[in-house]
């Protein structure tokens, strides 16, 4: 029995503020925008991710949804790629002996660099290093 995760609820106290957000600050492809009444759902796909986020509106619950993870291969790149669309994100962090320290894991070793940002709402995102792969020259 394969059990996948593919859809995740964000709430949103402003629906159209996040989906701009996480389209042109994150680069995440739009696959549904569907009002019906008050119902909305706008689902939207990180790149290369088989897990979508649905993004619907709960004023009450807006900010409330904290580590998610986003999983990157050169966590360098991908913090510069949204620093060049205007997101606030954090400085690139790693542990010691369970304490944070400031930049990458020395080693690039998978699970161990990160750094974080949140959603127009104050939705909490903290992206990883995964399988490491150095930019190539071009």
């Amino acid at each position: 029995m394969d059990w996948k995760l593919e859809l995740i609820v964000v709430p949103s106290a402003d629906v159209d503020r996040s989906k701009s957000f996480y389209i042109d600050q994150l680069n995440f492809d739009l696959t549904v925008d569907y009002e019906n009444g008050d119902f909305r759902v706008v689902q939207l796909v990180p790149p290369g991710s088989a897990c979508a986020i649905a993004v619907m509106p709960n004023a009450e619950a807006a900010g409330t949804l904290q580590g998610l993870h986003l999983v990157v291969p050169n966590i360098g790149a991908a913090r510069a790629e949204l620093l060049g669309r205007d997101t606030e994100v954090s400085e690139l962090f790693h542990y010691v002996e369970g304490k944070q320290q400031p930049g990458p894991d020395p080693d690039h070793t998978d699970y161990a660099t990160f750094f974080t940002f949140n959603d127009p709402d104050g939705n909490g995102w903290l992206v990883q290093e995964v399988g490491w792969a150095p930019l190539k020259d071009q």
